[in-house]
């Protein structure tokens, strides 16, 4: 190699580290009454950022998000370009007031008025018809747009400054954990976005419910924490897609974030159903396999048997009788493997009701519905 080329070589190197940002991180205590003067300050140099068409990644009651001007195309853009995530996966646009949903829609059905009414502010996302403002970078290139009112009011603040819109997945490289704590949002996005808002642990620990308007009845693309049940107690019947619990039904998934593979650790998950007793020499089993075979082994247990298992690792994330308990540390439980360097997982399976159907629809996500049936010892794929 000439010095010419050592030269040109030496440049190219430069220019990566130089488009590396300088992502800054504020802390903002939101277990106050009232924002200080600083933090109400720190907000509205993020909500600037965000007007002139940076990223922010912020809190909310779910999942910490990663959010740019929703009705700027580039903005969008550099969203997926952050994330490495498909362009054709759809952004979830963010308000901070129910009025302003009508700028963004055609119109406004009284369905949507009505669960409006029942859970917004809160973890719930409806899919309506888009407007014209909204660029099709935003949709990923569809003529509806997914609208959620969170309930975090870092979040609300933070959208009021940004002008109203902001579009945000979660704060995550895609594929990864989505993120509950600043810290692995940093883990992922530092150097990549401009800001980080720390507001502590998120209360939810998964992401929002999707429901689809446009369908008749209106259909769940994605559970969380509003599940089936609450919804038809105020729209009457309601539909599920079939692809969230299931890897052989066919269809393709239709919400944001459901059409990949999601929520993985760098790690192989196993999830095991069965019996309890079953269950744990089972999974007892099949670490010891694994440490024969010098892997380091982990297991996510509930309270009510994760002292009888013999991984390297086991993460308790709260007793059966609490599904909320669960949902809150189920993806921090993934990312602490991560960082134990765990090779191979096994966890328990979770009651396909209430909550339960979000807790089991992320874990088979992140398991690539990697199940184990011990009623009929049979794998499916």
């Amino acid at each position: 190699m000439g010095k010419c080329d050592i030269l040109a070589l030496s440049v190219q190197k430069n220019r990566k580290v130089s488009n590396r940002m300088n992502t800054v991180t504020v802390k903002i205590d939101r277990s106050k009454a009232e924002f200080t003067e600083t933090e109400d300050a720190a907000l509205r140099r993020a909500g600037e950022v965000i007007r002139a068409g940076g990223l922010v990644a912020f809190p909310t009651e779910t999942v910490y998000g990663l959010g740019g001007d929703a009705l700027n195309r580039e903005s969008s853009r550099k969203i997926y370009a952050a994330k490495g995530r498909p362009s054709d996966n759809p952004l979830i646009v963010h308000i901070c007031k129910f009025e302003d949903i009508r700028q963004i829609v055609k119109e406004v059905p009284e369905e949507a008025c009505r669960i409006a009414e029942a859970f917004w502010p809160g973890p719930l996302t409806m899919i309506l018809p888009k407007s014209e403002l909204v660029p099709k970078e935003t949709t990923g290139g569809l003529d509806t747009v997914a609208v959620r009112f969170p309930s975090d009011k870092i979040a609300q603040k933070l959208i009021e400054y940004s002008g109203g819109y902001i579009a945000a997945p979660s704060a995550n490289l895609s594929g990864r954990p989505s993120p509950t704590v600043a810290k692995y949002v940093a883990e992922d996005m530092d150097g990549r976005i401009e800001m980080i808002i720390d507001g502590g642990a998120v209360g939810i620990g998964l992401e929002s419910t999707i429901i689809d308007l446009t369908v008749s009845p209106p259909q769940i693309l994605r559970p969380g924490y509003v599940t089936e049940e609450m919804l038809r107690k105020v729209l009457g019947r309601v539909d599920t897609d079939v692809t969230i619990l299931s890897a052989d039904s066919g269809q393709a998934p239709k919400a944001p974030g459901m059409k990949y593979r999601h929520y993985a650790p760098k790690g192989e998950l196993t999830i095991v159903e069965g019996e309890p007793d079953a269950v744990v020499a089972y999974i007892n089993g099949q670490v010891q396999k694994a440490r024969e075979n010098g892997e380091k082994t982990g297991v996510i247990g509930t309270d009510e048997c994760a002292g009888r298992y013999c991984a390297d690792v086991v993460k308790s994330v709260g007793s059966r009788e609490d599904e909320e308990s669960i949902a809150r540390h189920l993806f921090t439980a993934l990312r602490e493997f991560d960082d134990e360097n765990v090779e191979r997982m096994y966890s328990e399976s979770f009651d396909s009701a209430g909550l339960g159907q979000a807790i089991m629809n992320r874990l088979l996500k992140a398991a690539g519905h990697h199940v184990v049936r011990l009623q009929d010892e049979t794998k499916i794929q």
